[in-house]
């Protein structure tokens, strides 16, 4: 189990993660549908995740939610690298009635995100732009390469709720322990 913390003037974070989990998650952001998010996650990407945050959520989500994204990656960042006897490539496309997405990744060590889900308005209170801020946090704190992807849809929450369990699937995947694969990059290191 990996914990950090972060503490600025608009959050108070803390996060523990236990990558080669079971799926278990106490999760409590103050952003009612993130939280729904992260059970998905932790469920899907067989991780322990346990996340308390204390946000300025009177002003909105926004620092809350990019915050949590932060220190997730950070978190991930310390799981995964240096890798070594893992897949390293992921892939997975999740299904939520009408909603397909689908999310690719690579554990590179170089972060970057493609994401393409065009998608406006709000589910309940959140505001769904807030989910791209997230991705983005994750993917370049913890210096992974995704795409994520709207294969189809219209239901704002299930085209989320598909982004999150895709990248867990992915990310599950991508850990996979391969013994015969040893550093899996042709230069030696990633």
């Amino acid at each position: 189990m990996i914990q950090k913390n972060r503490k600025t003037k608009e959050t108070d974070i803390t996060l523990a993660l236990t990558v080669a989990g079971t799926g278990q998650s106490t999760v409590a952001t103050g952003v009612a549908f993130l939280d729904h998010m992260l059970e998905s996650f932790a469920k899907h990407s067989l991780m322990d995740i346990s996340v308390r945050c204390k946000g300025d959520t009177h002003i909105d989500d926004h620092h809350s939610v990019e915050d949590i994204g932060i220190v997730l990656g950070q978190t991930l960042r310390e799981a995964i690298y240096p890798i070594e006897k893992v897949e390293r490539f992921g892939s997975a496309v999740v299904v939520m009635d009408e909603a397909a997405v689908s999310c690719d990744l690579d554990l590179s060590n170089r972060p970057y995100l493609l994401y393409d889900v065009e998608i406006e308005g709000t589910v309940g209170e959140f505001d769904v732009e807030l989910a791209e801020e997230f991705f983005r946090a994750v993917v370049f704190n913890a210096g992974i390469t995704a795409h994520i992807v709207l294969q189809r849809g219209k239901n704002k929450h299930h085209i989320i709720e598909a982004a999150f369990k895709s990248l867990a699937v992915a990310l599950r995947r991508a850990l996979m322990t391969n013994e015969r694969v040893g550093i899996p990059s042709t230069k030696g290191i990633l």
